[in-house]
């Protein structure tokens, strides 16, 4: 009754790992296919504003380079999940870590072609100047509400500052008259 009881013990044992096992390969190759996507979109977005053919070309290999690197990853998880069948001890944190450093690096290959830096240029552009429109739009909406603006602000703080230089120029005036007044008496 023993022998049974601890084989039954060592078999749910074993289906609640694989389980476990299962569930965790469903979610990270439903997110690896996630970031994928977001990869594919994120590239596509950088292929269509590359504005060169040499920057295009770049970035394709660089496209290539990081679905090779994803391409390692799937056969890296399809090797574990072996060894794990195999009853080896794999940690589900293995499973993680395989696709986290692989999206890292897949997302490095892309990210380091001027394509890319191409793309991130004109969306930094675009976005100051969106920024510098509502900036504008703030501004005359203050001034029609009769509000100080920002650089309203900015003008009264530079006057301070040369009352203060200025201030501080009469002041020195001041004492170099009142040392010859004194050396004087």
């Amino acid at each position: 009754m023993t022998d049974t009881y601890d084989t039954d013990a060592v078999q749910n044992s074993w289906t609640e790992f694989m389980e476990q096992m299962n569930e965790q390969f469903v979610d990270a190759f439903e997110e690896n296919i996630e970031a994928q996507a977001e990869f594919v979109e994120a590239w596509s977005d950088t292929v269509d504003s590359a504005s060169s053919d040499e920057q295009l070309s770049e970035g394709v290999e660089g496209y290539a380079r990081a679905y090779q690197v994803w391409m390692e990853a799937a056969e890296e998880m399809v090797e574990r999940t072996g060894d794990a069948a195999a009853g080896e001890d794999v940690s589900v944190d293995e499973f993680r870590d395989i696709w986290l450093n692989n999206a890292n690096q897949a997302f490095k290959e892309v990210m380091s072609t001027s394509a890319f830096a191409a793309m991130t240029g004109e969306t930094v552009g675009d976005a100051l100047e969106v920024q510098q429109m509502a900036d504008e739009s703030a501004e005359a909406t203050l001034r029609q509400l009769r509000m100080p603006t920002q650089s309203d602000v900015e003008e009264i703080g530079e006057r301070l500052v040369e009352l203060e230089r200025r201030q501080h120029a009469v002041e020195q005036k001041i004492d170099r008259v009142l040392e010859h007044v004194q050396d004087g008496e």
